[in-house]
């Protein structure tokens, strides 16, 4: 296992993007990376399972489990992204990740974490950046203004995370056309698979 990328993933919710990279992992014989440690920032995360079941250490960075439950009840959403960002960054460390890879991850990163890892953290995004990126534009929302907008094609975009949200180097684009018929769930459907690749694509570009 040596001169493999110690790999960080990030999640919130099913892990399907999570598991397109294990499965990357364990197939591929010239994989260059391995999976360390996948984080969470809510506890009810279907990915934590997917994590202990091939054997990955498994954390919930939540706000209440960072803050505890009446400090993060007090608290503003930056200073709750901020101690999330600082917890995650102290365990990334702990487990000497060189990559973070946001997979499905429905927060955003500040503070030190941003800065520590600059140009080492990659993010899924599930439209065709610089549209329809930036504050709420996440999961349903996303497809909901696609085709509120009209468009002819999506897709999702694998891009460097900085301070902003949604405005780093693009490194990866996968399209797919939208139907006239199309809704939030038949798009998400024909763009989830091409974020299987996407996300594999973009880590191995940073390997």
């Amino acid at each position: 296992m040596d001169g493999l990328k110690r790999v960080a993933v990030l999640v919130s919710g099913g892990g399907t993007n999570l598991q397109a990279l294990i499965d990357y992992q364990k197939s591929a014989a010239d994989c260059p990376y391995k999976i360390v440690l996948v984080a969470s920032n809510t506890k009810s995360a279907y990915a934590l399972e997917r994590a202990a079941a091939a054997d990955i250490p498994a954390f919930v960075n939540s706000p209440v489990s960072v803050l505890g439950k009446d400090k993060a009840a007090a608290s503003s959403r930056e200073e709750k992204m901020l101690a999330v960002s600082d917890a995650m960054l102290a365990l990334c460390k702990e487990h000497k990740a060189d990559i973070i890879v946001l997979a499905g991850y429905l927060s955003v990163l500040s503070g030190a974490i941003v800065q520590e890892y600059s140009g080492r953290i990659i993010n899924l995004h599930p439209a065709l950046l610089p549209k329809f990126g930036g504050v709420g534009m996440w999961g349903e929302n996303v497809h909901k203004a696609v085709l509120a907008a009209g468009e002819k094609e999506s897709g999702c975009t694998i891009h460097l995370v900085d301070a902003g949200c949604d405005t780093g180097k693009i490194l990866v684009q996968k399209k797919v056309p939208v139907m006239p018929d199309d809704t939030v769930e038949t798009l998400y459907a024909r763009i989830a698979p091409k974020e299987h690749e996407a996300i594999v694509e973009g880590l191995l570009s940073l390997c």
